[in-house]
């Protein structure tokens, strides 16, 4: 499709694999988010706070919801017990979002064989390999980013 409307665009079997990537990572969230019960706001919480603690307004932010809602969805995961609210530590008026060991838990039982294959995948490769991959990737990322940080449009879409 993108092939016919965007020029400088062709298809190759590394462009088709990283599409059909994509498509699997989108599908991978919806299908891990009801195995375990969760909404998908909920799991893209539990993946952002499995990187480190954050305050519930960058939460916000990383998640492109306003500070209401990410007070319920937090609200919602800290009732289940996956999320906990702590003093920050350098400033006590603030608020830092941990993720819980449960969560932490649940999210490996349902994501464990993946990060494991993908371990797997990774120690075939020689770590000249391994360079081109991750430029390749990171390279997609910021084709990735690009268009994520493009200024909303203003036109509605039309």
């Amino acid at each position: 499709m993108a092939e016919r409307t965007t020029p400088g665009w062709h298809e190759s079997p590394t462009l088709e694999a990283l599409r059909s990537l994509l498509e699997a990572a989108v599908r991978i969230r919806h299908v891990v988010a009801r195995r375990a019960d969760l909404s998908e706001i909920e799991l893209a919480t539990l993946e952002r706070l499995s990187h480190g603690p954050i305050g519930p307004a960058a939460l916000a932010r990383e998640l492109d919801v306003s500070g209401a809602a990410a007070t319920g969805i937090v609200d919602r995961l800290s009732g289940r017990g996956h999320v906990e609210r702590v003093a920050d530590p350098d400033d006590r008026r603030r608020t830092q979002l941990h993720i819980s060991e449960s969560a932490t838990a649940q999210v490996q039982q349902h994501l464990g064989p993946m990060f494991l294959g993908l371990a797997r995948l990774d120690a075939d490769f020689t770590a000249e390999q391994r360079s081109v991959i991750e430029r390749y990737l990171r390279g997609a990322l910021d084709a990735l980013d690009a268009v994520i940080s493009q200024a909303p449009s203003t036109d509605g879409g039309r």
